[in-house]
């Protein structure tokens, strides 16, 4: 690397068997076993060692093999431009839960959550030994992670940041990505969260969008994020912009549940803003409409996260309340945030002709 002085050069990566060197950009696959077909099965890596040091950043998704958005922000991310000239390394992990993203399942073939599997082990189920794998050869060898999610089949979920935000880096990274609602969230037994965060590897999951569904303005602001954070650990140079409008923050959320068995008409939708004992969220009624119950907003806020099937079972999750000091500062702040995704010139934009979907378009063919 001529010009590079020796103490700002790059240090190569090895991932698996496979060493990638300053300045190389190589996918590599790490082996999961065969499948009972004797079909041999991958975990793909794309590794971007840049030739300068930086932090080594991991960007995963489909931990839930059905959360397919996150599969396309990765690779926009690998398409931009100025990841030619990034300090330090991206490890670019699309599919991580290969199994469920084969079956279009959110599980592994034994009905395990994958991101209840983590640290894992080497004598464990499938998903311990997945688990295990990951850690072993990304985490470990990161500084730095963002995880990439969606809501649960037929749940969507507005764009969000779920992160520590008592950790003081942690919460600078939630800052810098841009989504329009940083929710505290606390660790969970088993997830990659909870495993990368024992390793002090600051880590990021971003919320958006449905399983089994592309959402343009979820993976528009995917991609707007991660670039924004890769410039807060500089690993990409800086931009002059207007001054960015802080996110904000909740650290108290609540899902409403169906008081009843029915079918449901809702009255609200995410990011709308509603009030305590006033807003009218929904009704619950029988095939014949003889019975109906009408639920209430049990707290004020922004609603982050809905059911989008109508037929429901009693108990069943139905919106998904952060509660703000500031409401209608939550609502500005999301209009912004798909006002300058919807943008004509936006930078990240697919690559394919067309005009940004409605939002009432959103996700569906």
């Amino acid at each position: 690397m001529p010009g590079t002085p020796r103490a700002l050069r790059n240090n190569p990566i090895t991932i698996g068997s496979t060493t990638v060197r300053p300045g190389e950009r190589r996918t590599v696959e790490l082996e999961l076993g065969a499948l009972y077909t004797h079909t041999p099965t991958n975990m793909p890596v794309q590794v971007l060692c840049g030739r300068r040091k930086g932090p080594v950043l991991f960007v995963s998704a489909a931990i839930h093999g059905d959360e397919i958005n996150g599969v396309e922000i990765i690779r926009r991310l690998l398409k931009v431009p100025a990841l030619r000239r990034m300090k330090g390394t991206l490890l670019a992990v699309p599919v991580v839960n290969m199994h469920g993203f084969i079956n279009q399942s959110r599980y592994l073939p034994d009905r395990r959550d994958l991101n209840r599997c983590f640290p894992g082990s080497q004598k464990g189920s499938l998903g311990a030994r997945v688990a295990r794998l990951f850690m072993r050869e990304i985490v470990q060898r990161s500084t730095h992670g963002i995880d990439l999610h969606t809501g649960a089949i037929h749940r969507s979920n507005l764009p969000q940041i779920r992160a520590n935000l008592d950790h003081p880096e942690t919460l600078d990274l939630a800052r810098a990505f841009g989504a329009p609602v940083i929710l505290n969230s606390a660790l969970r037994d088993g997830s990659l969260r909870e495993a990368a965060a024992e390793r002090q590897v600051p880590i990021l999951l971003y919320e958006a969008g449905e399983a089994l569904r592309f959402d343009e303005l979820s993976i528009r602001g995917g991609v707007h994020g991660i670039i924004e954070v890769m410039r807060q650990l500089e690993m990409l140079p800086a931009v002059r912009r207007r001054a960015r409008k802080e996110p904000i923050m909740a650290r108290t959320s609540g899902w409403v549940r169906a008081p009843q068995s029915g079918i449901l008409r809702t009255f609200v939708r995410q990011g709308d803003r509603v009030v305590r004992d006033q807003t009218r969220l929904a009704i619950i009624s029988d095939p014949f409409g003889e019975t109906e119950t009408e639920i209430l907003a049990p707290a004020s806020g922004i609603i982050i996260g809905e059911l989008n099937l109508p037929l429901i079972n009693e108990g069943d999750a139905l919106f998904h309340i952060a509660q703000f000091n500031r409401t209608d500062l939550a609502v500005e702040r999301l209009e912004t945030f798909q006002e300058n995704l919807e943008a004509s010139d936006y930078p990240y934009a697919d690559d394919l002709p067309g005009k940004t979907p409605s939002h009432a378009d959103r996700g569906h063919p």
